[in-house]
């Protein structure tokens, strides 16, 4: 597998990391056909919920992937759709997974997901094993769910991921506090407002359906992500505050514990997830990080002719995660390089 990612250069009107984040969500791709289903029963009690599309002549033993949306997404956003769709046109049988109460699993879950969930995820990837029992299987964490995805291979260095042979993770944030408050200056703060009224609508929502008290975390309005963080998914799901969620959830420090081949993707002009947090870290030789000059969070909207759309991002994901075998397990030493 060619292991160097084409030059990313942006369309010549999306110069910006907030035009290319926003304009990504135009590219909606392909209509596609109702995914089959499948419900994933958690040791909680709680259950998350799998949307298959399996390609045409895919067969036992042929590539399986596993997509993972991020914060406030779910298996119809549009990096899920386009990506899913060019996946199975490679051959790939494509898993979207939708987290606790998103998507296909609305009302399916009492607690909420967060950024370090990670049995969640592996539990889709056992349910996954047991679908394709033959099959090597990508995982592709996007946001929020690269951050899992992360987590979750450097926690496999003690507790064994079957299945997984290789993952990307795009624009990951790996550490959530830095992240989380970076959005509070600027123009973020609109990432940040959208975001919190996106997560307050739905606990609420959750909440009314279940009956469940802790609906009344949410008598007042968060202010910021940070603020929702700190009175609902830290106290519902266990953590001391805020602080303590973040610490406990971010991936940087289980990053140099990963030992499966990884991509990790990003721009240094995010406006989500700050480029310097990409610096700090440990990078195993197996984990190459492909940083960007443009790109946004999760755009990557590119000029034409160089990829059959301008969506770069979708095709570096399918060259990796929709490959053949792959030719060694190490990258450049530094782990890392600038496209």
């Amino acid at each position: 597998m060619n292991e160097s990612f084409p030059p990313f250069r942006p369309a010549f009107w999306l110069r910006s990391g907030h035009a290319q984040t926003l304009a990504a969500l135009a590219f909606l791709g392909p209509r596609m056909a109702a995914p089959q289903r499948h419900r994933v029963a958690l040791p909680d009690g709680d259950a998350v919920v799998l949307s298959e599309t399996c390609a045409e002549h895919w067969r036992a033993g042929d590539r399986a992937a596993l997509l993972v949306h991020g914060l406030a997404g779910c298996h119809e956003s549009p990096y899920m759709r386009r990506i899913a769709h060019k996946l199975t046109g490679r051959g790939v049988r494509v898993f979207r997974l939708d987290l606790r109460g998103c998507g296909a699993g609305e009302g399916l879950a009492r607690l909420p997901y967060h950024a370090g969930l990670t049995g969640d995820v592996r539990a889709a990837v056992a349910a996954i094993v047991g679908l394709c029992p033959a099959s090597p299987i990508a995982l592709v964490g996007f946001s929020l769910g690269g951050n899992l995805v992360l987590k979750l291979l450097g926690e496999a260095s003690v507790a064994p991921l079957s299945g997984v042979d290789r993952a990307v993770a795009i624009c990951p944030p790996i550490d959530l506090e830095v992240c989380c408050r970076s959005l509070d200056r600027g123009l973020a703060r609109l990432y940040d407002r959208h975001f919190v009224s996106l997560l307050t609508k739905k606990s609420r929502r959750e909440s009314r359906r279940s009956g469940d008290a802790d609906g009344a975390i949410l008598e007042r309005r968060p202010r910021s992500l940070f603020d929702f963080d700190d009175c609902y998914t830290a106290p519902v799901s266990g953590f001391e505050s805020a602080e303590h969620y973040y610490r406990e959830s971010s991936a940087a420090g289980f990053i140099s514990r990963i030992r499966v081949p990884t991509t990790v993707l990003a721009s240094q002009d995010d406006p989500v997830v700050p480029a310097h947090i990409f610096a700090k870290v440990d990078w195993p030789r197996c984990v190459r990080l492909v940083e960007t000059t443009h790109g946004g969070h999760l755009g990557f909207i590119g000029r034409r002719g160089v990829d059959a759309d301008r969506c770069w991002m979708d095709w570096r994901v399918v060259e990796w995660a929709g490959a053949g075998e792959i030719e060694g397990s190490n990258f450049k030493d530094q782990g890392s390089s600038k496209v």
